[in-house]
């Protein structure tokens, strides 16, 4: 910027800032979102440093990516589903699809936090601090049921090594590491990760009917246009909110018959 106006960034006013920035954006065709970031903030540290905090700076409005989630197909769900050797992750990998739980949601699941009578998970400090109740299928408060008899947790419902160690719950690393390895076991090509499970969630319930307000209720999200990123990949109608898992294993059955 100094080079650009032959003089210190300090001594520019807002306007030629802004310019500068404008500059930058004209001369990149993808200028990065960080990249603009960290030019404002070294210039607010600059402020800062010579005495200058009246000189605020607002970050410049860039493009977002356009680009759309992974989604795993049904069948790429039980696959991943069915990888695992341990029951707990089997469990893990069952309870983030069925309810469409971010990681850090996921972690600080509790065992009272599950209403086998009302088939509710209660979710506690979403993003933005929010709770909110999502549905349980069948399928995974049996095999919630089944590790709960084998493993008797107390506090949280994931842990590394002891059940009554708070301090031993699962990481967000660790989860990661069950779904990476679930993905090379279940020998599946696309990229995913945790937050792929939570895509195909929303996916499939539009999918299968559920509504996109009932689905922004459920997803937790603040804004309706957050949960309309889903309507470019599925088709939606009015039904009443339901199991994706459930659904997904009951062709299976239906099959079968």
């Amino acid at each position: 910027m100094a080079l650009h106006f032959g003089c210190c960034p300090s001594e520019c006013d807002k306007e030629s800032v802004l310019d500068y920035l404008q500059h930058l954006k004209n001369l990149h065709k993808t200028p990065s979102e960080s990249y603009f970031k960290h030019t404002v903030y070294g210039l607010r540290a600059l402020y800062k440093l010579y005495g200058m905090e009246n000189k605020h700076l607002v970050l410049p409005s860039i493009e977002r990516s356009k680009k759309l989630p992974v989604v795993l197909s049904q069948s790429e769900v039980k696959r991943l589903i069915s990888a695992p050797k341990l029951l707990k992750h089997r469990v893990l990998i069952s309870l983030m699809y069925d309810c469409g739980l971010r990681r850090h949601e996921l972690l600080n699941v509790q065992v009272v936090d599950i209403d086998f009578d009302r088939k509710m998970l209660h979710i506690r400090q979403g993003k933005g601090r929010k709770d909110r109740y999502v549905p349980i299928g069948n399928l995974t408060l049996r095999g919630i049921k089944k590790y709960l008899k084998i493993e008797h947790p107390t506090g949280f419902l994931f842990y590394k090594s002891n059940p009554q160690n708070e301090a031993s719950r699962y990481s967000e690393s660790a989860v990661g590491f069950v779904i990476s390895q679930a993905r090379k076991n279940a020998h599946l090509q696309k990229k995913i990760s945790c937050h792929t499970l939570r895509h195909s969630y929303a996916t499939h319930l539009l999918e299968m009917g559920l509504d996109i307000v009932s689905l922004k209720d459920l997803l937790g999200h603040s804004a309706i246009e957050t949960t309309m990123l889903y309507l470019h990949i599925s088709r939606i109608d009015k039904q009443m909110a339901f199991s994706p898992l459930d659904r997904v294993y009951s062709l299976d059955i239906m099959n079968s018959k």
